[in-house]
């Protein structure tokens, strides 16, 4: 009797960027291939941009949004992480502050950040994935009125599926 011949090791993680996501179409979702903005449960003005700054530094890719805001994300695979930077874009002229926030299926909290104003550093984002279906990237005004001028990015931003 032959030794049973052990599994193949799995693939390496593949990056997905952000900025470089597909908006899903309501009959295509959960059928893609990679991670995909829902279209249908994201607010209508994200930017996927290429180069933007935060506290004086800049940053080769990104999604900026204007508060309030919240990108739904579709998972369609296993993914293990998201990460990034969090913070405002040094365009914004607004004096509020913002936070932002990962959340996960159920709208279960993943990850908050501290208030943060123009010129602040960003935060780092380090979110573990393990089980979840989909997540959403929320910025939430600290300030009300002051903070609805705020341009908000996620820098840097990736998932490991």
């Amino acid at each position: 009797m032959l030794p049973p011949v052990p599994a193949p090791p799995p693939p390496p993680p593949t990056s997905f960027w952000v900025d470089e996501l597909p908006f899903s179409k309501e009959s295509h979702r959960g059928r893609s291939i990679s991670p995909s903005i829902d279209r249908h449960h994201s607010d209508w003005l994200l930017l996927q941009r290429d180069g933007l700054s935060m506290a004086g530094a800049s940053y080769k890719r990104g999604v900026s949004v204007h508060a309030p805001s919240t990108v739904t994300i579709d998972l369609n695979r296993p993914c293990s992480a998201y990460d990034g930077l969090a913070g405002v874009d040094d365009l914004t002229l607004a004096p509020g502050a913002v936070r932002f926030s990962v959340l996960g299926d159920d709208d279960r909290s993943l990850w908050r950040s501290p208030a943060l104003h123009a010129g602040d550093a960003p935060v780092p984002v380090h979110v573990p994935l393990a089980g979840q279906h989909s997540i959403q990237l929320v910025v939430t005004p600290v300030d009300g009125y002051w903070s609805t001028g705020i341009l908000a990015d996620w820098a840097n931003a990736q998932f490991s599926c």
